[in-house]
């Protein structure tokens, strides 16, 4: 059980043992690069047509196939477009969902934002439609959105994991591979698209990571607006709600279950909380826990990601009892100033929009 299982460790081993099954995926990888290359051509010159809705869109995204901590600031962008008085809808693809139900994400969504309405499903571009027309919002927040084109955006905020911002770990932004031989679903020059970078998990990197990060952001998106964040550690609770003190793992052994796409930074981060994992399970991303994944535990406090914790709650395996969520949130901290002017300036475009119209629909 402790083995590692996820997409990202399976790929990874695979890259280090190196070999005939690795350079097999070299021809789909060139293949997947090109197709991907093609259709970047054809939105950027407008030969594919992007949908546009009667509210401006921000997309929160990034280049790799999750774990790079994208709920977070889809929450944090949220509720700073709601401060701002602005009508919020989310809309999401909804991986891994059950036939009608929420995915992981979107459960953890609405419990941070139970009043923001969300839409998840293929169809971006008529879900976007009924937010504006049935739900009355003037802004919409696109997930995992960066490569969904068929919606057009007016901000593009892309994230990179400073632990390893090309998918990989020890991969820089120069042989980086795309899927299925990597992680990447853009190459790094697709940043060029970028209106704004996030490097979440700063505070896991050196500096001079942090640095070579920088520069490569440089070289594919000059002088777009650069933000540092971090996942803080803001509360340990139960899954009843009852909340404890982040001192309390302090020296503590304990138990690690995830199903999430990094979860050596899920592990990172209690490791600086001062516990010690003694048993770690990883599942890939979106993982449907059942009682069977938890068989063996309990015996320590068993500790799991907000998103995870969504999933847990409909089983019957003693082992909830010790289940201990670690709740996080976004905290930037650089940047903060250009992200915030951004939604402001979107905010303003927008009013004067409704300005406009108004005007037009009383002396028109």
């Amino acid at each position: 059980m402790a083995a590692p299982v996820s997409e990202r460790e399976r790929i990874e081993a695979r890259l280090e043992r190196g070999g005939f099954a690795v350079e097999l995926l070299r021809a789909p990888e060139l293949v997947f690069r090109a197709l991907s290359s093609l259709r970047r051509a054809g939105y950027d010159r407008g030969l594919i047509p992007s949908a546009r809705l009667d509210a401006p869109v921000v997309s929160v995204g990034n280049l790799s196939a999750g774990g790079t901590g994208k709920t977070p600031l889809v929450a944090w962008v949220a509720r700073e477009l709601a401060r701002r008085g602005r009508r919020v809808g989310l809309l999401s693809r909804g991986y891994g969902a059950r036939a009608g139900a929420l995915n992981d994400e979107a459960e953890l969504l609405r419990e941070l934002l139970p009043l923001v309405p969300h839409l998840q499903g293929a169809d971006r571009v008529a879900l976007g439609r009924e937010l504006v027309a049935r739900h009355g919002c003037d802004v919409l927040v696109l997930d995992d959105g960066f490569q969904h084109r068929k919606l057009a955006r007016a901000l593009d905020l892309v994230l990179l994991d400073a632990t390893r911002p090309w998918g990989l770990a020890g991969r820089g932004d120069r042989d980086a591979p795309l899927l299925p031989r990597g992680l990447l679903r853009e190459p790094p020059c697709a940043l060029a698209r970028a209106d704004a970078v996030i490097v979440t998990r700063a505070d896991q990197a050196s500096s001079a990571e942090l640095l070579e990060v920088r520069r490569a952001i440089e070289r594919h998106a000059p002088g777009r607006p650069l933000a540092l964040a971090t996942h803080a550690p803001v509360a340990l609770r139960a899954l009843d709600g009852s909340r404890a003190e982040l001192a309390l793992l302090r020296g503590r052994e304990i138990d690690v279950a995830s199903g999430i796409g990094n979860p050596a930074a899920f592990e990172r981060t209690l490791a600086t909380l001062g516990a010690r994992v003694v048993v770690r399970r990883r599942f890939p991303d979106h993982h449907a826990f059942t009682d069977d994944d938890l068989a063996g535990l309990g015996a320590r406090p068993l500790l799991v990601t907000a998103k995870d914790a969504v999933k847990l709650r409909a089983l019957a395996t003693s082992a909830l009892e010790s289940v201990r969520v670690l709740d996080v949130e976004l905290r930037l901290l650089e940047g903060s100033a250009a992200l915030e002017a951004l939604l402001d300036a979107l905010s303003a475009s927008h009013r004067e929009r409704e300005r406009a119209a108004l005007h037009e629909g009383l002396h028109g």
